[in-house]
C-alpha cells in the first residue's frame, strides 16, 4: 500500500510540477521550415507580384521600342528665334543634326556648328520634345559697313569680320577696295579694325559721303569736290587728319597750285601731288 501510495504522490507531483511543451497541431506544422521563404509559401508566394513585374518590364520595352522607332523623336526641323537676315532652313543647314534621335542629340555641338556661320554672333540651343523638339535663340551680327571689291560686296561688322550681305542697306558705308589688304574679302575672314573704325570716323565727319575707296598703302580716301583724291590712312585720329587737309586745300587755293591728290594719312608729314609730278 505504502508504495502504491508513494507512486501516485510522485504522479500527482510531476502533474502539478512540470510544463510540457505545447505543439501546435494546425496545417502547417507538418510543413519543412525550407518552404517558408521570405515571409511567403514556395510556390504560393503572391503570383500577381510576378505577373505585375512582367508586365511593368514589358511596357518598358515597349515604350523604347516606340521612343526609338517613332518618328516624331527625330529631328526633321527646328524652331528658331530672333533671326532677321538667317532663313530657319539656313540654321537648320547649319546646326548639321537631320535625322538624328533626340536623345542622342548635343546641344553644344549644336551651338558650336552654327557659330560657324559669320552671320551669328551666339546661338543658345533648347532641346525638348515633339512637335519643337529644338528651338534656337540666335543674335545674329549687324553691319557696319558695306565692303566692294572685285565686283563682289560684302557686309563688315565692327570687328571687321565679313559676313555675306543679306540686303541692300542704303545706310550702310560703301567702301570700295582698289586693292585687297589680305586676298579676297570672304565669310569668317577678318578685316584690320583699324579700316572699319576709320571708315565710321570719315562717315561722322563727312555724312554727305555714299562711298570711300580704300587702298592697302594709302588707306581710306575719297574724291573732293574739286576732282582730286584724297587719302587719310585709317584707324583712329581722322579728325585731326581733317583739320590738317582742309589748312592745306586752303594754302593749295591760295598759291593756285591744283593738285590731283593730297595724302594727309601721316599728318605730321603731308604731302600733295599735281598733274605730271608723279
Amino acid at each position: 500500500m505504502l508504495e502504491r501510495a508513494s507512486g501516485a504522490e510522485s504522479r500527482d507531483s510531476q502533474r502539478r510540477g512540470v510544463r510540457q511543451p505545447g505543439i501546435w497541431r494546425g496545417p502547417l506544422a507538418g510543413m519543412a521550415q525550407g518552404e517558408l521563404q521570405h515571409g511567403g509559401l514556395r510556390g504560393t508566394a503572391f503570383p500577381g507580384w510576378r505577373l505585375l513585374s512582367a508586365f511593368i518590364a514589358l511596357l518598358l520595352v515597349a515604350v523604347l521600342l516606340v521612343f526609338f522607332n517613332a518618328d516624331a523623336f527625330y529631328v526633321r526641323s527646328l524652331q528658331v528665334d530672333g533671326q532677321q537676315y538667317l532663313t530657319r532652313e539656313e540654321v537648320f543647314a547649319l546646326a548639321n543634326v537631320a535625322g538624328q534621335h533626340i536623345f542622342f542629340v548635343n546641344a553644344g555641338d549644336i551651338r558650336d556648328n552654327i557659330l560657324r556661320s559669320s552671320s551669328v554672333a551666339d546661338a543658345r540651343v533648347h532641346p525638348g520634345w515633339p512637335p519643337d523638339m529644338l528651338r534656337i535663340s540666335l543674335e545674329e551680327r549687324q553691319p557696319a559697313l558695306a565692303w566692294e571689291e572685285s565686283g563682289v560686296t560684302n557686309w563688315i561688322d565692327l570687328q571687321g569680320r565679313v559676313m555675306l550681305q543679306r540686303e541692300e542697306r542704303a545706310d550702310l558705308l560703301l567702301v570700295r577696295a582698289l586693292a585687297s589688304p589680305a586676298g579676297l574679302p570672304a565669310p569668317n575672314v577678318s578685316l584690320d579694325e583699324a579700316i572699319v573704325n576709320g571708315a565710321l570716323q570719315v562717315q561722322g565727319l563727312l555724312p554727305q559721303l555714299q562711298a570711300l575707296n580704300f587702298h592697302p598703302d594709302k588707306g581710306l580716301g575719297y574724291t573732293a569736290a574739286g576732282g582730286w583724291q584724297v587719302w587719310l590712312g585709317s584707324g583712329a585720329g581722322m579728325a585731326d587728319r581733317m583739320l590738317v587737309y582742309e589748312a592745306l586745300v586752303g594754302d593749295l587755293s591760295r598759291r593756285g597750285i591744283q593738285p590731283v591728290e593730297i595724302n594727309v594719312a601721316n599728318p605730321h608729314s603731308p604731302y600733295y601731288i599735281v598733274a605730271g609730278s608723279q
